[in-house]
């Protein structure tokens, strides 16, 4: 979720040459800006040691868990952009008016949709 909104903010903001075909409105500077947020918030958000969830996280380097935020955000962008993919090839821009002016909820959750079954996997071999 995290990249997928810095992805956004960024690429409205910054602009730039497009990242793909597949998805127009995805840039460089979007893609970027997902790895930037998502690197930024996960260090924050374990910086503080109050949170029950992500004592096991803190048996983690910071290097360990860099590589961890990086390849789960590079999931998920994948994810996004397999997504587009079917989306264009099915003809279909916007899958459903729940989120109107987003193309559908899909738009919100397809990153997920392949970070959270790779995250668990990859979390059971650390």
């Amino acid at each position: 979720m995290l990249t997928d909104i810095g992805g956004f903010v960024f690429g409205k903001i910054f602009k730039g040459p497009k990242l793909t075909k597949i998805s127009p409105n995805k840039t460089y500077s979007g893609m970027i800006g997902g790895y930037l947020l998502s690197i930024i918030l996960i260090f924050v958000i374990f910086s503080n040691e109050n949170y029950e969830l992500i004592k096991k996280f803190n048996e983690i380097s910071e290097i360990k868990l860099l590589m961890l935020v990086f390849l789960i955000s590079s999931i998920s962008q994948v994810g996004d952009l397999i997504i587009s993919y079917f989306k264009r090839q099915s003809k279909i821009k916007n899958t459903g008016k729940i989120i109107p002016g987003h193309g559908g909820l899909l738009d919100r959750v397809d990153g997920i949709i392949f970070a959270i079954p790779f995250s668990y996997v990859l979390l059971k071999f650390i």
